[in-house]
């Protein structure tokens, strides 16, 4: 069965550095197949004959780069299903001086908040964006004009925001992509 493995907050500024080289290495030190890490930004597509648990990834991430990684392990189908669930016509524009475009991010909720009523808690704002959630995720648009107005931002740094891991739609899309292969 094929999983993905998403690290929250590695690789950022500077901060948490986890060379891919060495995610691969710890991941196939755990007996894990087929192991493709994709960008740097702590993802990675694996191969396992057995459940893969969360806290086994999370322990020899910690165990071999020497700081707290939260991690998070979802099944391939799972991530097929919450990039199935991606609008079409939602898009993750590049950021423009006139703030044209759109932004769409995926959230990926680590178990203790994958629930619908996360959404309510999280309090967003449907005058100036969509969220939805599947199970395993919730989904977000917003234009790029009304980010700066956003809940992702009113969230950052919460106890709430520190049990999720965000990704773009187009890493999304190609995450599902890569499980299928």
């Amino acid at each position: 069965m094929k999983y993905v493995a998403l690290l929250r907050g590695v690789n950022v500024g500077g901060k948490n550095r986890v060379p891919n080289h060495d995610f691969k290495q710890v991941l196939k030190g755990l007996g894990l197949r087929d192991v493709t890490i994709y960008i740097n930004s702590g993802n990675a597509v694996f191969t396992s004959d057995s459940a893969v648990s969360s806290s086994t990834v999370q322990s020899a991430m910690e165990s071999h780069f020497g700081f707290a990684i939260p991690t998070l392990v979802v099944p391939g189908d799972k991530i097929q299903a919450i990039a199935a669930a991606i609008p079409p016509s939602w898009t993750n524009d590049p950021p423009k001086p006139d703030k044209s475009g759109q932004k769409s991010d995926v959230l990926y909720l680590f178990d203790d908040i994958n629930t619908p009523d996360t959404l309510a808690t999280i309090g967003h704002k449907p005058e100036i964006e969509t969220m939805v959630y599947i199970d395993g995720a919730i989904i977000v648009n917003i234009s790029r004009a009304n980010q700066s107005r956003g809940t992702l931002l009113k969230i950052a740094g919460s106890a709430l925001y520190k049990s999720m891991t965000i990704r773009n739609i187009k890493t999304a899309k190609k995450l599902a992509e890569l499980v299928s292969e």
